[in-house]
Order: structure tokens, then C-alpha cells, then sequence
């Protein structure tokens, strides 16, 4: 296996290109991302891998339920929990391993890491409140150039607590921008329930801009699908933001290891698990194939991204130079 192709495209034509229901599409790509976070967390453990990493584990029917609307152009910003937005966007699964793994045909040569990649029209960043007004000005670039490209940006509950957020939500309102915020309120900033952390409603946030708002509580993939397909629509069509809020939780630790959580909460939401529900209404032999399918695929590509060379340090180059 080679790195591949990098003929890019984009989400919603891939999506329309590709085999099965609706709902057997949906569950391929949901679980490329729980398999390749699984296998991230089991290197870790393992210490092939350094550093840190945020798993999506429990939240990949936001990923899918949202992603699969946006087309090619469209801009997505995410955050330190970036794997499974970038899974669903770009579908490149080797390039985020070696990304990762601190190689150099990662999809920043390596120095990226877990939290800070781009690739096309995706970007992420662990400054989860930073990217909030960055997106909205993207927004407003694209609408100044008349492309009818939209930006999608992925925020956390805690990020609620974020000043730039309300200022961001102003000036898209003020100005119109063709920007979709989502909000995964996974019930946890870190080790701070939402309860000690944010006050008031969440969706009259959005409100009080004069931005349209929504909100679901859901970890089904198809109804998540649904919710947002109007909403995106919707965006596209009128060039006004929307804020939208899906209640959902995380299964996995915040980082690797630190969950500050009540054991008893985490296995009562083990029966929301977005993959096994999803799963359930899948014919058993579609179901195994699509699991397989994707497993001989993880293997090639974490197999080709750990034979790739570290960077070669004299590329780096001193921030202090000026040469």
C-alpha cells in the first residue's frame, strides 16, 4: 500500500458515489472512526505512540449526521477532538495514522499531531475558542467572493465559556455569514460537568444574536442525518448563520486516560452507543462485511504509516531565524 491518491473529494460527492443504504453508509464510516480510535488508544497503551490524543468515542454519529450534507469547497474547522470530523470529511485514515504517529507523509509532515492538522478545506486546532471567529471569517470571505461555499465549525460545551464565541455569533448575525456552528455537548468540559460550568440554555445563546437555532438530543446516526440536512440546506440557500446543538455524550476519557466521571454515569450511557444502535437495524451479513471491510483497510493503513520515516530534522526550521 502506497499513500494514495491526492485527488481529493469532497464529502457529499463521495458520499453520493458510494454503495448501500443510507444507513449502511452511515454505519461504515462511524465505525472506520470507533476501529481507528480503538487501535490509537491500544498504541498508546502499547507506547508506540507519545504525546496525547482526544478520542470521539461515543460522539461519531455527530461527525457523520452533520459532515455528509457539506460538499466539495465547503470549509470545516474543528478541534482537539478532530479524528472523526476528519475521517468523515477526508476518509484518508493512513495519513491521519502517520500524521499522528509523528511521520513525515503525515498530513503536516508529522508536526501536526493529534489536535493540529489540515488537509483542503479542513482545519483543526486545540484552541477550541480560537477557531470560533477564525471560521466566521472564512465565512465571510467566502460569501465576499461569491463562491456559495459554507463553513462548518465543531465546539465543545465548555467553549460556551468562551468570550470570542458571543463575538463570533454577533458579527456572523450582524453580517450575514453563511456559517453553521455546532455545539457537541458531550455533558463534560474536561473533569467540569456542564451544571458547575454553563448557565442558562444553550440554544437561546444562539438566539439572543438573532441567529436561528436548534438543538437534538441523540446519538442515532440517521436521526442526527436528518436533523441537519434541512439545516444545512438552509444555510446554504439564505447565507445566514445557525447554531445548532447536539446533547450526546463521550464513552471514552477526555485524554487518554484522565475521566474524572462517575463510573455508574459512563456505563448507564453505554446503552446510547451510537455504533451498536445503528448496527441493530442492519442485516447481520451487510453488517460483517462492512466491519471487515473496513478492519483489512486499518491494518494497511496503520501498517504503511508505521513504516514511514520520522522528518528529517534539518527541515525544521528555527521560529527565531529569519531566514
Amino acid at each position: 500500500m502506497d499513500g494514495g491518491s491526492s485527488e481529493f473529494v469532497g464529502p457529499r460527492q463521495r458520499w453520493l458515489a458510494s454503495e448501500g443504504s443510507t444507513a449502511e453508509r452511515l454505519y461504515g464510516q462511524m465505525w472506520l472512526i470507533r476501529e481507528f480510535e480503538e487501535r490509537l488508544l491500544s498504541l498508546f497503551e502499547e507506547g508506540v505512540l507519545t504525546g496525547t490524543t482526544h478520542a470521539c468515542i461515543g460522539q461519531e454519529a455527530d461527525c457523520v449526521g452533520v459532515i455528509n450534507h457539506l460538499e466539495t469547497g465547503d470549509v470545516i474547522f474543528s478541534n482537539h477532538r478532530c479524528h472523526g470530523h476528519f475521517l468523515a470529511y477526508a476518509d484518508r485514515p493512513e495519513w491521519l495514522a502517520a500524521e499522528i504517529m509523528g511521520r513525515g507523509a503525515g498530513l503536516v509532515g508529522g508536526r501536526g499531531g493529534s489536535q493540529h492538522i489540515c488537509y483542503e478545506d479542513f482545519f483543526s486546532n486545540g484552541v477550541q475558542g480560537g477557531i470560533v471567529p477564525v471560521a466566521t471569517g472564512i465565512a465571510m470571505a467566502e460569501k465576499a467572493r461569491g463562491t456559495g461555499r459554507i463553513v462548518c465549525v465543531f465546539l465543545g460545551d465548555g467553549t460556551l465559556g468562551q468570550g470570542v464565541v458571543y463575538e463570533a455569533l454577533n458579527m456572523a448575525s450582524l453580517w450575514s455569514a453563511p456559517i453553521l456552528f455546532v455545539v457537541e455537548d458531550n455533558r463534560w468540559a474536561q473533569s467540569t460537568p456542564v451544571e458547575k460550568e454553563l448557565s442558562g440554555s444553550m440554544v437561546a445563546r444562539g438566539e439572543a444574536f438573532g441567529v436561528a437555532s436548534s438543538e437534538i438530543t441523540s446519538t442515532d446516526a440517521e436521526e442526527i442525518y436528518g436533523h441537519f440536512e434541512g439545516i444545512v440546506a438552509a444555510v446554504r440557500k439564505t447565507g445566514r448563520p445557525h447554531l445548532g446543538v447536539i446533547h450526546t455524550y463521550r464513552l471514552c476519557h477526555h485524554s487518554k486516560s484522565d475521566d474524572m466521571r462517575p463510573e455508574e454515569e459512563v456505563e448507564a450511557r453505554r446503552a446510547l452507543d451510537p455504533v451498536p444502535l445503528l448496527r441493530s437495524r442492519l442485516d447481520e451479513e451487510r453488517a460483517s462485511a462492512i466491519e471487515a471491510a473496513v478492519q483489512k483497510r486499518l491494518e494497511e493503513a496503520f501498517s504503511w504509516a508505521l513504516d514511514q520515516p520520522h522528518p528529517a530534522a534539518e527541515t525544521l526550521r528555527d521560529p527565531l531565524s529569519t531566514s
